[in-house]
């Protein structure tokens, strides 16, 4: 038997699935995250999830793996020291920027900039020039350049060195030129190339991309070889590693080693694939996303079954070209920690979390301030007799103590206390779901709302109710998504250049003819890796603005497509999304700014896992009674077994119903019910259960 192990390394759990391909037949594990290095987690999970499911390790063939390596190293300032060669003149580029300071009118006063990724002391300007049309103004000055090269290499700080230079993106001879002689000065240092990395026109865009894809290049690098080695000896070296893209496919350990630029989403991404892969299959195709875990939770909207990508990555205050699934990320999440300001004496959740290490109050692990994860203890829907992870206790008394420091700051009582906690975290939640669907054009109430994570479906019904998105869908493993998602999706990889023409001056055959060039630079990272030709799948992008426009729409499309219709395809698609998000188009005026294709690996086939038919009565599925504070009251709330529900049965709210990675409740006035791929969908209890798509 073949099987491929999906791997989430979150804040405070690392998570993983470990999927039969012929069967379908799935293991999960949680184990505790190591945040002094993620690779020890992951060891540790693989050996509990083989140890656990009594597979050979040696028979998985496949690891899928997201991780937040280059997010943290960006994050916490852990990166490399970089050393940049510009065009000369261009030394200050990323001090200039955009000339933007966040926080309105005033934001001048305050605004602090952090230290330049690429500083201008190890930053040297090559003489040589590149016009705007491709053509070599100015010849490299290959002697000055060694003299420079070498002066830099000789301050012994230099890390991994960034090559960008003025208009590489049209035309990348000097690049190549400058490259070729660094290499030959700083051996073994890794180089990145603007022209390899993102050939797109904005030349502080391309610079700072390029830095950051070097800033974190030799963190990630050192991960991913050390994390290969290691899976080497433990599955055997047939087992091969795959990490996933911001964009939502796959890497090689290799192509993930060479551009980690394009790994700073890892994590938020894996998600979005698992639940496209469960919701697809049970015909909801528009759903709306939200992944809350133990330090934060990421929201995305997904029509069609595809998930929006933007064409830039944001992490922290970096801004880099790279695409990621437009995934928000919001300060909310079991670990937030609850606190009340001396000044306001108003209760405030987050975005401070307890994290991994101390944890939560009720982990016994050292924490004690209040977290939501206590208040969810306190209200009774995580019982305390439900073990976190299928392996750890959690202690009530301990949470009640932490969340009564709020109850005394506010004077009010403990349940009221633990009640306005989630009740907080919740509004968070939604305001971050506000923004994927209201502020994009898109009514919350024509979608279906998906939650997982670890803390997800405790919180799933009561989102649905503040968006009013039926039905909420709890899809099988919630807790453990994440290592769905990376078990289920794609190597792939992308190839792009810049266009700058009007689409009425474009012929469909030139179109064409340029498409098929970046095809086959795409599928020469593919090829690189084994996978032949025939095995790939091509897509193709275009982005397109009005003439005059400062901002731009990514148009998806394929070649059956564009040979059907035209470039007159890409028009109307622009127009239609342009008024989904502005109200109004203009109908001409079209400019395409860039062009690019997108090569996929034929997925390889999984069995379909369904819910067999099972004569289990709904008491059968009780574990036992228990019950929940809601609205200021108690209710009754039965505990149910997951595994144990089946398509005929209906769970009245209030009620929970547990799991080894998650906890769901099931909130008075709604009803959950099991479909056949095993989604748990809540409903209000007043309407009948949705059967097809949202």
């Amino acid at each position: 038997m073949s099987y491929r192990l999906g791997v989430d390394v979150g804040g405070t759990f690392t998570d993983f699935l470990l999927l039969n391909e012929e069967s379908g037949e799935t293991f999960t594990a949680k184990v505790p995250s190591t945040p002094e290095d993620s690779s020890i987690g992951v060891l540790n999970g693989i050996a509990r999830i083989c140890e656990e499911s009594g597979v050979d390790p040696r028979e998985i063939e496949l690891v899928m793996h997201g991780t937040t390596v280059a997010t943290n190293a960006v994050l916490t300032g852990r990166g490399a020291r970089v050393g940049l060669v510009t065009t000369a003149g261009f030394e200050d580029t990323l001090q200039v920027a955009r000339s933007y300071c966040p926080g309105g009118l005033g934001g001048w006063v305050s605004f602090v900039k952090s230290p330049l990724l690429a500083p201008l002391e190890l930053t040297i300007g090559a003489t040589g020039r590149i016009a705007a049309d491709g053509a070599v103004v100015e010849p490299v000055d290959e002697d000055a350049l060694r003299r420079d090269l070498q002066t830099l290499r000789d301050r012994g700080e230099v890390e991994a060195l960034t090559i960008c230079l003025i208009n590489a993106y049209i035309n990348s001879e000097h690049e190549r030129q400058v490259a070729k002689i660094a290499a030959e000065i700083f051996g073994d240092t890794p180089i990145s190339v603007s022209s390899d990395v993102v050939p797109e026109m904005q030349e502080y865009e391309r610079t700072e991309t390029t830095v950051v894809n070097s800033y974190v290049r030799p963190e990630v690098a050192r991960y991913v070889n050390n994390l290969q080695g290691a899976l080497d000896e433990r599955l055997g070296e047939g087992a091969q590693l795959s990490i996933l893209r911001s964009d939502g496919g796959l890497a090689s350990a290799r192509a993930a080693a060479d551009s980690p630029v394009n790994l700073l989403m890892s994590g938020p991404a894996g998600g979005v694939a698992g639940a496209i892969y469960f919701c697809e299959r049970a015909g909801y195709r528009d759903i709306l996303t939200f992944d809350m875990g133990g330090t934060s939770t990421d929201v995305a909207l997904i029509q069609d079954a595809r998930a929006r990508v933007r064409r830039e990555t944001i992490v922290g205050d970096v801004r880099v070209r790279a695409p990621s699934v437009d995934v928000r990320t919001v300060g909310a999440g079991g670990g937030s920690i609850a606190f009340v300001p001396e000044l306001t004496k108003a209760l405030r959740v987050g975005p401070e979390s307890a994290g991994a290490v101390p944890g939560p109050a009720c982990y016994m692990k050292g924490g004690e301030e209040p977290t939501v994860c206590d208040a969810n203890v306190v209200l009774g829907y995580l019982p305390s007799d439900v073990q976190l992870g299928g392996k750890m206790d959690i202690n009530r008394d301990a949470s009640e103590k932490a969340v009564q420091k709020v109850a005394d700051a506010m004077g009010i009582d403990l349940m009221e206390a633990a009640e306005g906690i989630i009740k907080i975290v919740n509004e968070s939640m939604f305001g971050a779901l506000r923004l994927v669907s209201v502020e994009q054009g898109y009514d919350p109430r024509d979608f279906a709302l998906v939650g997982f994570g670890g803390a997800g479906p405790l919180h799933a019904n009561a989102l649905g109710i503040l968006t009013d998105a039926w039905p909420v869908i709890v899809p099988p493993g919630p807790g453990v998504l994440c290592a769905y998602g990376d078990a289920t999706t794609q190597v792939q990889d992308e190839a792009a250049r810049t266009y700058l023409m009007m689409a009425g001056d474009l012929s469909d055959e030139q179109m064409l003819i340029d498409l098929h060039e970046l095809r086959d630079r795409a599928g020469e990272s593919l090829r690189a890796d084994g996978i032949p030709d025939d095995e790939q799948e091509v897509s193709y992008q275009a982005d397109l603005r009005y003439a005059g426009q400062a901002f731009q729409i990514t148009v998806d499309f394929d070649e059956k497509d564009l040979v059907d219709k035209g470039v007159s395809l890409l028009t109307e698609a622009f127009d239609a999304e342009h008024e989904q998000l502005f109200t109004f188009k203009l109908g001409d005026g079209h400019e395409i700014l860039m062009i690019r294709a997108v090569v996929k690996a034929a997925a390889r086939k999984i069995a379909d896992k369904r819910i067999g038919v099972s004569e289990n009565s709904l008491e059968q599925c009780k574990i036992h009674d228990s019950r929940f504070y809601f609205e200021g009251a108690w209710h009754p709330a039965p505990i149910y077994d997951r595994g144990g529900l089946h398509e005929s049965l209906d769970v009245a709210g209030p009620c929970v119903v547990a799991e080894m990675d998650s906890t769901t409740v099931v909130l008075p006035g709604y009803t959950a019910r099991v479909d056949a791929v095993g989604n748990l969908l809540i409903n209000p209890s007043s309407s009948k259960s949705t059967e097809g798509g949202a």
